[in-house]
């Protein structure tokens, strides 16, 4: 792909701890670094173990904001947009509030808004800043089609656009996490440790199939925040004198390196936008479960790239718990389909060239 030199662009997140949005946003600004004439990354509240897998041509600042309207961290950003002649931000989640303030300052930049959200649509909240500040917007880019119908009838915005997650190389992380049990029996879910995860569902199931008494293991990977969300989780393993089956790990950074020990992810959400973790699981040939929510049945069809279940049934869950035991090679096949799909599906190539096309065309 030929570079464009007009666009020199940053992608502007609040946190670098692991996450979907944020490992989208990692991505994004490396996929980008060798397309356009600038490619950079500027976290404005939190680092966090991410930084470590961006590349090194990705221009990157760390703006130490320490409230909404933190003065000192807008000119930090300024002064970064304008030695880097900056003309486009790629704004994440709710950073569009900081890029809109810049914009205050700098009217000639433009704004992308990328909404990873995917409990918006039912949210109570009627988003008063955001359907405010987006007549700002250059375009809006979302995760799923149920977003984008949103953001088209609630934002003043004309340019909106579906943008699917897709998968990258993640060959600047080290391998420093390594899972107990069986490589053949252990299951990984990779979510943070918070609503609308689910975690206590996968666990109750887990328990109930008595698939632990066969040598499965279940292996929980993510930020954990030690809170009452948390709490429960440990109670339950300790409750249930599951410690020799169920292992909490943390926040880890060495995604590819964690799925290659494993055979099954699952990913058991209350809601979800477009989740990034089954592309993942899909890249690295795991037999997926997950919940019918959010774009995951693009993903993952039923019985053909793996298992779909109903949100929140536990019984649903425990059944197909008891079916990776049982059925080996229908898992394998399942494995095989959605690796396949992933990979002619959610290439980086097309998705890179769609964003420099809407930065283009806007």
């Amino acid at each position: 792909m030929k570079i464009d030199n007009n666009i020199r662009v940053i992608q502007l997140i609040d946190s670098l701890e692991p996450g979907g949005a944020e490992r989208m946003t990692v991505t994004i600004a490396n996929g980008l670094v060798d397309k356009v004439a600038l490619s950079g990354l500027v976290v404005t509240r939190l680092e966090g173990g991410l930084k470590s897998t961006i590349y090194e041509k990705v221009s990157y600042a760390f703006l130490d904001k320490k409230k909404s309207v933190d003065i000192s961290a807008l000119l930090r950003l300024r002064k970064f947009v304008k030695n880097n002649k900056v003309n486009t931000i790629h704004a994440h989640g709710t950073s569009y509030f900081f890029a809109i303030l810049l914009k205050f300052t700098m009217p000639s930049i433009r704004v992308y808004w990328h909404d990873h959200f995917g409990n918006r649509v039912q949210s109570r909240d009627n988003y008063f800043l955001l359907r405010l500040f987006s007549i700002l917007f250059s375009g809006v880019f979302t995760v799923n089609e149920v977003l984008r119908d949103w953001a088209k009838k609630k934002l003043m915005v004309k340019n909106v656009e579906f943008l699917s997650n897709f998968t990258s190389d993640s060959s600047q992380e080290l391998p420093v996490t390594f899972l107990n049990g069986s490589p053949e029996k252990r299951i990984v879910f990779l979510a943070n440790l918070h609503h609308p995860k689910n975690h206590i569902l996968a666990l109750r199931s887990f328990y109930t199939s008595k698939i632990a008494n066969l040598g499965w293991t279940l292996h929980l990977i993510g930020k954990d925040k030690k809170d009452s969300y948390s709490d429960e989780l440990k109670d339950f393993i300790q409750q249930n004198n599951l410690q020799e089956s169920i292992f909490i790990y943390g926040t880890c950074t060495d995604v590819n390196n964690i799925l290659k020990q494993a055979s099954v992810g699952i990913l058991v959400s209350s809601y979800e936008g477009f989740p990034v973790t089954l592309l993942e699981y899909g890249m690295a040939g795991l037999t997926v479960i997950c919940t019918n929510v959010g774009y995951c049945n693009s993903i993952v069809q039923n019985d053909v790239t793996g298992y779909l279940i109903s949100s929140n049934n536990e019984e649903e869950l425990r059944d197909v718990f008891m079916k990776i035991e049982n059925e080996s090679d229908k898992n394998a096949s399942l494995a095989k389909n959605l690796n396949t799909f992933v990979k002619d599906n959610y290439a980086p190539e097309k998705v890179i060239q769609k964003i420099i096309s809407a930065y283009q065309n806007n």
